[in-house]
C-alpha cells in the first residue's frame, strides 16, 4: 500500500514513520520544513479549559465526552496516549514525562506553564515550594532577561501553596569571537563543543550559591544531547533550560530527530514543493499533484493523509472577502459560521477563525457537511482539524499525536 503524507510537522513526520515501521510505501511531500521549531520542545496535552489543567489525559476523557466538536472527541484518550508514548520512544529518551500529570515549568518571561512531556534538561525546573533558583543566561544572548524571568517567578503563588526563590545573574561570554548579539541556536552550536562548554560553566560557576538549582536558557547544545549534562557536571549544581522565544532549539533537536529517522526509515521526502491538488476515482483519491520547477510531478497513493497545519502555514486561508478556505483539496470547513473571524482586541479572547478546520471521524476522515466522508481514503491529522484553540488550550501536541496515531490505525486497519 502507498500512502502520502503531507506536511512534515509533528502529526506529518510521526504518521510518515509510523506507517513506513508497518510496511507502508510512504512519501511525506512539504512545501517547508514544518513547525516544530517554532514549539517549545515540549508535548503539550492539555494545559488550561480555562483553568489550569493538573491531569491532562483526565481532561481529554472529559472533553471527547462533553463537547463533540472538540477534535479529542473523534481521537480519544486511548489514542492520545498511545501517540505520546509513541513519539517519546521514537526520540530515545531525549523527553520524560506523563500524561496523566502536567509538570510546571518556567517559561522566558517567568511565568509556570503546565505541560506533559519536557526534553529532560528542562527535569531540574519543575516549580516547588521553597526551591531556590538562580536564573543567569549571557549578556549578548538575545530574548533572554534574567532579571524578568527570576521577579516574575518570586512573585507567583504555587498551586498547592507557597512559592519558589530566585535571584537573577548575567555574565558575558560571546557565542563567537567578540559578536554582542548572539541567537540562541548560536549558542546550541558553540555548546556543541567541550571546550566552549567549560568555558561557559567557567563563567557561571562562580555565581552559584549552596542549594541552588540554574536555570539557563535552552541553547544547551544543538546536535550533543548530553551537552547539558556535561554542563551540569562541569559547574557543579543541577541546571535546567528554560525555552525562548521562537524558534527554539529544544523545537530543532526534535525536528532533527524526528527528521532523520524518517529517512533512515526509507521515508521517501519531497522537500520544498507544494501539493496543488489531487485526482480522485469513485470517491477515492488516487494521486497528488506535487508543483516543482519545471513539472508538474503527480503521485499516486492508495490513502491520503493531510498534515498541512491550519491558518499559519497557509493550508487554511481567509481572503479579504472574509470567506475561508481549505488550500490544497478545497475541502470543506466547520466553525465558519461566525459573524467576523477575527477582531482587534489583541490580548482579549481568542480570535473566532481559530476553531474553524475540517471536521472528522473517528477513523480522521474528512466529512462533509452530510456528516460523510470526501473521500474515503483522505484522512486528516494535526492543527488542520476544527474545534480547538491549540496556542490557548495547550494541547497542540496531543491533537497532533493522537490523530496521527487514529489516521494510522484506521489506514492500517484497512479503512
Amino acid at each position: 500500500m502507498k500512502t502520502v503524507v503531507i506536511g512534515a510537522g509533528i502529526a506529518g513526520l510521526v504518521t510518515a514513520i509510523r506507517l513506513r515501521e508497518a510496511g507502508q510505501d510512504v512519501t511525506l511531500v512539504t512545501k517547508g520544513l514544518g513547525g516544530l521549531q517554532l514549539g517549545q520542545g515540549t508535548l503539550d496535552v492539555f494545559g488550561y479549559n480555562p483553568d489550569r489543567v493538573d491531569s491532562p489525559i483526565a481532561e481529554v476523557e472529559k472533553v471527547a465526552a462533553a463537547d463533540p466538536g472538540h477534535p479529542y472527541a473523534a481521537i480519544g484518550a486511548d489514542a492520545v496516549r498511545t501517540g505520546v508514548e509513541y513519539m517519546a520512544g521514537l526520540v530515545g529518551g531525549l523527553l520524560e514525562g506523563s500524561v496523566d500529570e502536567n509538570i510546571l515549568l518556567p517559561t522566558a518571561v517567568g511565568a509556570m506553564r503546565p505541560t506533559s512531556y519536557i526534553q529532560s534538561s528542562m527535569a531540574n525546573g519543575a516549580c516547588t515550594a521553597g526551591k531556590k533558583l538562580l536564573i543567569a543566561g549571557p549578556e549578548q544572548l538575545k530574548d533572554f532577561y534574567p532579571q524578568l524571568i527570576a521577579g516574575n517567578l518570586a512573585r507567583t503563588d504555587l498551586p498547592g501553596g507557597g512559592r519558589v526563590e530566585a535571584r537573577s545573574a548575567s555574565f558575558s561570554i560571546p557565542a563567537r569571537g567578540t559578536e554582542a548579539d548572539s541567537s540562541g541556536l548560536q549558542y546550541a552550536r558553540a555548546l556543541d563543543r567541550p571546550e566552549y562548554r567549560r568555558q561557559f560553566a567557567a563563567a557561571i560557576k562562580p555565581l552559584v550559591r549552596d542549594g541552588e538549582t540554574v536555570g539557563l536558557p535552552a541553547v544547551l547544545g544543538l546536535n550533543d544531547l548530553n551537552a547539558w549534562r556535561d554542563l551540569q557536571d562541569l559547574i557543579g549544581a543541577p541546571i535546567f533550560e528554560i525555552p525562548l522565544p521562537p524558534p527554539g532549539v529544544p523545537g530543532m533537536r526534535l525536528n532533527q530527530l524526528l527528521t532523520d529517522l524518517a529517512k533512515e526509515k526509507r521515508v521517501k521526502v519531497i522537500l520544498g514543493s507544494p501539493v496543488l491538488g489531487g485526482t480522485a476515482e469513485d470517491g477515492r483519491l488516487v494521486s497528488v499533484t506535487v508543483g516543482s520547477t519545471g513539472h508538474d510531478m503527480v503521485v499516486r497513493a492508495d490513502h491520503v493523509v493531510l498534515c498541512a497545519g491550519g491558518f499559519e502555514s497557509g493550508s487554511l486561508e481567509l481572503d479579504s472577502y472574509g470567506v475561508m478556505s481549505e488550500t490544497i483539496f478545497d475541502l470543506p470547513l466547520v466553525g465558519t459560521d461566525i459573524p467576523e473571524p477575527t477582531h482587534g482586541q489583541y490580548w482579549g479572547d481568542p480570535q473566532p477563525m481559530f476553531r474553524v478546520g475540517v471536521k472528522v471521524d473517528s477513523a480522521m476522515r474528512v466529512l462533509d457537511a452530510a456528516g460523510q466522508p470526501v473521500y474515503a481514503n483522505l484522512h486528516a491529522a494535526g492543527g488542520i482539524l476544527a474545534g480547538a484553540v491549540r496556542w490557548t488550550e495547550k494541547n497542540g501536541e496531543g491533537i497532533a499525536l493522537g490523530s496521527a496515531i487514529a489516521a494510522t490505525d484506521a489506514i492500517l486497519g484497512g479503512i
